[in-house]
């Protein structure tokens, strides 16, 4: 075994550039794999995240007839009394906080348009807040007591052209079907790096955005979150009740979830594809060495090599390729996955609406896992060592006699 090895690596050295370059082709597609696999992973868990820390929460709880994409403010689609109702769900294990909500569909009016708008009432001093707080740019963050101040997302603030203490128009539909009309002021403009989000997003004080609404003591939602999200299953058993329902991250996140496995299935032919030029060249690169060694071959033959081991040979040389490859596509993959990891790379906003569900950032953090990369490597080094059974073949087929005349 140990001669084979050495003889297959004599026999690649014999032309360097080329077993150097046909290493380089599978270390560039492996680290291509890693990038793309890590870049679609770090897209859907960054979404997923956001959409967390944003609009879902690990649960949430909403009146049994509530249906959301209707928005509807009318007192028995909503939660009464929300503030004792999240007092209680807080004394529940495992829950962080709890904090009501109220989600109404405004329009801001201006001179030149009119912008639809999430209208969203919070608790300004509920934590649920942090990510939105942290992010902001301009102005201080709303307080509970305030009439007439609300807070923006910055890349609203660019579109309507308004700065903190700016004046706006907003009108928002209320409980009984009219729509109330008001001049607010902006108090704070932030930014969450998700577009989507900053675009359509007006917050408000809960107590005024009830008020601006005829929805009085009442909220749209619970939102919850949890000191382990994998407990969301347990904590909405427990939160059972015939009057609420009681929905977790997984089924709000429901869209990226179907977008990862939409994405999967397609990178799994992107990645055969791959796979499929790198294993083209190394097959390329044992084509050649077999009509160079010809009478090589036939030598070996004529001396008592067996056709067996005639073709361990040639895969041995494909094994080394592969495997030098593997590892300086694994070093570079991962190299790169890092980098990129931690600085993200700039996608800006790329039409994702808000009410889509998915939220997508600015920047995409890629995210290399270990599954994907062990996966990769060991695909990547069969279907190398796949391709070349066929120059192996080729090589152990060839006649002693038509050999050695190099035919």
């Amino acid at each position: 075994m140990f001669q084979l090895i050495k003889m297959a690596y004599r026999n690649l050295n014999r032309n360097r550039r080329r077993s150097i370059l046909s290493a380089l082709a599978v270390s560039l597609g492996l680290a291509l794999l890693l990038i793309m696999a890590a870049t679609i992973n770090g897209e859907i868990q960054g979404a997923m995240n956001t959409g967390i820390a944003l609009q879902t929460g690990h649960l949430q709880v909403r009146a049994a007839s509530y249906v959301e994409e209707k928005s509807s403010l009318k007192w028995q689609d909503l939660i009464a009394n929300p503030d004792q109702v999240a007092a209680q769900i807080k004394s529940i294990p495992h829950v962080t906080l709890a904090t009501p909500r109220l989600f109404a569909t405004g329009i801001i009016n201006t001179s030149s348009e009119a912008v639809g708008v999430q209208l969203l009432g919070i608790d300004p001093a509920s934590a649920a807040n942090a990510p939105i707080v942290q992010g902001v740019i301009a102005g201080s963050f709303i307080t509970p007591d305030d009439q007439d101040g609300i807070a923006i997302g910055q890349t609203l603030a660019q579109r309507l052209g308004v700065k903190v203490g700016d004046p706006i128009d907003l009108s928002a539909n209320t409980a009984d079907g009219d729509i109330n009309e008001q001049n607010f002021i902006v108090r704070a403009i932030f930014s969450t790096d998700t577009p989507s989000y900053d675009q359509s997003t007006v917050l408000m004080p809960l107590a005024k955005a009830q008020a601006f609404t005829a929805t009085q003591n009442h909220a749209s939602t619970i939102f919850i979150m949890l000191d382990d999200r994998d407990q969301a299953d347990a904590v909405a058993a427990a939160l059972t009740s015939p009057d609420y329902q009681v929905l977790t991250w997984q089924k709000m996140n429901d869209l990226a979830f179907q977008t990862e496995q939409l994405a999967n299935s397609f990178m799994v032919l992107f990645y055969l594809i791959v796979l499929g030029i790198t294993a083209t060249v190394i097959v390329n690169t044992l084509i050649m060495a077999v009509y160079e060694r010809t009478r090589e071959i036939g030598i070996l033959a004529a001396i008592g090599m067996k056709g067996r081991r005639i073709m361990s040979l040639f895969l041995a040389e494909a094994g080394m390729l592969a495997v030098a490859g593997i590892a300086a596509g694994l070093i570079l993959g991962v190299a790169l996955c890092a980098i990129f990891g931690k600085y993200g790379f700039y996608i800006g906003n790329v039409g994702v609406n808000y009410q889509s569900q998915f939220l997508l950032g600015n920047r995409i953090y890629p995210l290399l896992t270990l599954t994907d990369a062990v996966n990769l490597t060991l695909v990547a080094l069969v279907i190398t060592l796949i391709a070349s059974l066929y120059p192996a073949l080729l090589a152990a087929q060839l006649e002693p006699v038509e050999a050695l005349h190099g035919n």
